[in-house]
């Protein structure tokens, strides 16, 4: 009886082709910068402080915390508005566009649509009314809204302004430091959609982390 000659060995299925470890972590990597840069520009971002205009609340050199999603949502990387969520208030301190050059700015919300408002010898005037300052150990402490913050009056507290009318979707900036601030009495009346987001804290300062709320 003859023998059936010997069977071959089973060919190995050849391992399906992967893509290469180096191209999905580089993929990984395209998809959080993405979305980390998309959250810095709808969300939350840092800002840093170039000049002395919001001296002392904000000296030179600090870095600010802004939540970007204060007032409202925007398309991602651009001033495209998805939803208003609220409008800035007497006292927030904004970041915004200057709607000279498009340089971002770092100032105080100091009247709000439908306010009269003029600055005179640096000190406010809201609805024909002096915006209340108080004096202490040297420091001029102004109260607006529910802020209550140190303003300085240098060189006379700066330019004259108004009395101005604010229309439906205009807004008055100033910085703290009103004798050396180039700010809204200089640019004029800003728009909210020019208003990006609105600052929480100082974060760092002199090169030391800590907390500064504003």
């Amino acid at each position: 009886m003859e023998s059936s000659p010997p069977s071959e060995p089973p060919v190995a299925a050849r391992p399906a082709r992967r893509p290469l470890r180096w191209v999905r972590d580089l993929v990984s990597l395209a998809g959080f910068a993405l979305a980390l840069f998309a959250a810095r520009s709808t969300l939350a971002d840092h800002y840093f402080v170039p000049s002395g205009s919001m001296i002392p609340t904000v000296e030179i050199g600090d870095r600010v915390l802004v939540n970007k999603a204060a007032y409202a949502l925007r398309i991602p990387f651009s001033d495209l508005v998805v939803a208003q969520l609220h409008r800035p208030e007497r006292g927030d301190v904004v970041v915004l566009r200057s709607p000279e050059n498009g340089i971002t700015l770092l100032k105080r919300v100091v009247a709000i649509p439908g306010d009269e408002v003029a600055v005179v010898d640096g000190m406010l005037w809201i609805n024909r009314r002096a915006v209340p300052v108080a004096h202490q150990s040297g420091a001029v402490i102004e109260r607006l809204g529910h802020s209550a913050h140190t303003i300085r009056l240098t060189s006379g507290g700066g330019p004259q302004y108004g009395p101005v009318r604010l229309e439906s979707d205009e807004y008055l900036v100033l910085g703290d430091n009103r004798g050396e601030s180039h700010d809204g009495r200089a640019f004029g009346l800003v728009e909210g959609r020019a208003i990006l987001g609105k600052a929480l804290g100082v974060w760092m300062r002199d090169g030391h982390p800590g907390w500064h709320p504003l």
